[in-house]
């Protein structure tokens, strides 16, 4: 397992009441409520919140591995990533799949970029062997 030597930045949020509950960051920036998938709430949920952070990584870690490929990406790219919760064996488990648009691009040099960020973004690199995630250009 690796160890950060160097800690960029510290998330901190405080969750009352789980999936029906609060959501509140120590520096304001964050504030909502959450409830459970599927409900009627008018909350958030977990899946959404890590499909939003993966997405947001993503794109960072694709406009540096297309920088180091010397590549410019398209100022109109996309990311629409689809976080699932379901059960195997009553166990719950998430599964994913981000489904990226880099219009513009010739096709096989949008895999590469796509492929190197998987490797660059740390959400990737946290379900990486642990989820199933499938990475689709569209």
């Amino acid at each position: 397992m690796t160890r950060i030597e160097n800690v960029l930045y510290t998330a901190k949020v405080n969750v009352t009441g789980g999936r029906d509950g609060q959501a509140h960051s120590d520096d304001d920036r964050l504030s909502l409520k959450l409830s459970p998938p599927g409900n009627s709430g008018r909350g958030t949920n977990p899946e959404q919140l890590f499909a939003a952070g993966w997405s947001a990584c993503f794109i960072g870690a694709m406009g540096r591995a297309a920088s180091q490929m010397k590549i410019k990406l398209p100022a109109d790219l996309s990311l629409n990533t689809e976080v699932d919760l379901g059960t195997t064996d009553d166990a719950f488990f998430l599964q994913a799949r981000l489904n990226v648009s880099l219009p513009g691009l010739d096709r096989e040099v949008a895999q590469a970029v796509v492929e190197a960020a998987h490797q660059i973004c740390p959400y990737s690199k946290a379900t990486r062997g642990n989820i199933h995630v499938e990475l689709n250009l569209v």
